[in-house]
């Protein structure tokens, strides 16, 4: 059954455009994306049923593709879909950076690395790269990996600051766990690149753990 066969002041495209998306629920959201449901589920059921099964519509977002194409009414090319829509959201929270706009407080450093890091999957280590203004210069994904870690190079990382000519840096990486809590290995690291830039005058301003909704600074703890 498609949205159009229901009432029009009950369809989610139409109640969208009249009081705008923020009124409309997870499963809502979900049926205008999805669009039809399959033979013998309407598409809110549908929907509903698929944020039940993966918890949360964040859970949807971030299933892997094996996941999400394991799903009867879903594959590929939703699949795609959905991944295309992320990137387009996370490369619009980047145009102001591109803009060459300074972060102005710890709180847009958050909002922004929550925004680009808190949907993967899987770990991924990124850096700020700065100019002496604390301008962005590049935001870089640098390295990922799997659900438990990502491997992260010194002498890559030194490489890249240096390419950007950066003068200062902040690093950031997700826990796909959700939980932003670091690690005894994240502050390890975080010491280590700290040297190895310092030899070349560019200074760690920070690290940030990137969790569910929620974003550590190892500064403000006092662990860089």
């Amino acid at each position: 059954m498609s949205q159009s066969s229901w009432p029009r002041d009950q369809r989610p495209r139409e109640r969208l455009l009249a009081h705008g998306a923020g009124s409309l629920s997870d499963a809502e959201l979900l049926a205008i994306f999805l669009r039809t449901g399959t033979s013998g589920t309407p598409v809110m059921v549908l929907a509903q049923q698929l944020i039940e099964r993966f918890t949360s519509l964040r859970g949807l977002m971030t299933a892997s593709q094996r996941q999400f194409c394991e799903v009867r009414g879903l594959g590929s090319a939703k699949y795609a879909q959905i991944q295309a829509a992320m990137e387009m959201a996370r490369r619009v929270m980047d145009e102001p950076l591109r803009q060459g706009d300074p972060l102005r407080s710890p709180e847009d450093t958050r909002r922004y690395l929550c925004s680009r890091l808190g949907t993967y999957p899987h770990e991924v280590f990124a850096g700020l790269f700065l100019d002496n203004r604390h301008r962005v210069i590049q935001y870089r994904e640098l390295f990922r990996g799997t659900i438990d870690g990502a491997a992260v190079y010194p002498r890559e990382v030194v490489r890249q600051a240096l390419e950007d000519n950066a003068a200062a840096v902040i690093f950031a990486h997700n826990h796909p766990s959700g939980v932003a809590e670091p690690s005894q290995a994240d502050v390890a690291l975080t010491k280590r690149l700290r040297e190895a830039l310092g030899l070349v005058d560019i200074r760690v301003l920070d690290h940030m753990v990137v969790g569910h909704g929620e974003v550590v600074s190892l500064a403000e703890r006092g662990l860089l």
